[in-house]
């Protein structure tokens, strides 16, 4: 449960910094950055609460955020998606893996520990 929690606190975030962007041009969309942003942490917490460790959860969430909110924005809005950036979301990607590879070892050696 706790994925399907931080996945949907991930879009709550994504549709929140996107909905910033709406709103230059329409300011009826804060309402919308204001509620995607509540979610967003109400969701995280539950995250946080469901077990998943504050370094993986903020980092997953933070870096897929960014990823997503970069690649939608050049879809939705037109906005410059580069090789460079395209290569730097590669990295958050790789590095998102990393943090959770790492997770399941730490925790692994904490259940060895523990018996």
């Amino acid at each position: 449960m706790k994925w399907i929690y931080l996945g949907a606190a991930i879009l709550s975030e994504v549709t929140a910094a996107l909905s910033m962007q709406a709103a230059v041009d329409r300011p009826g969309w804060y309402a919308l950055v204001v509620v995607g942003y509540l979610a967003s942490f109400a969701l995280l917490i539950r995250v946080l609460r469901s077990g998943m460790a504050i370094g993986v959860a903020y980092g997953i969430w933070g870096a897929s955020g960014v990823a997503l909110t970069a690649v939608m924005a050049a879809v939705l809005f037109g906005q410059a998606l580069t090789p460079v950036m395209l290569g730097g979301i590669a990295l958050i990607a790789a590095g998102v893996l990393l943090v959770e590879i790492g997770s399941q070892r730490a925790l692994a050696a904490r259940g060895k520990a523990a018996r």
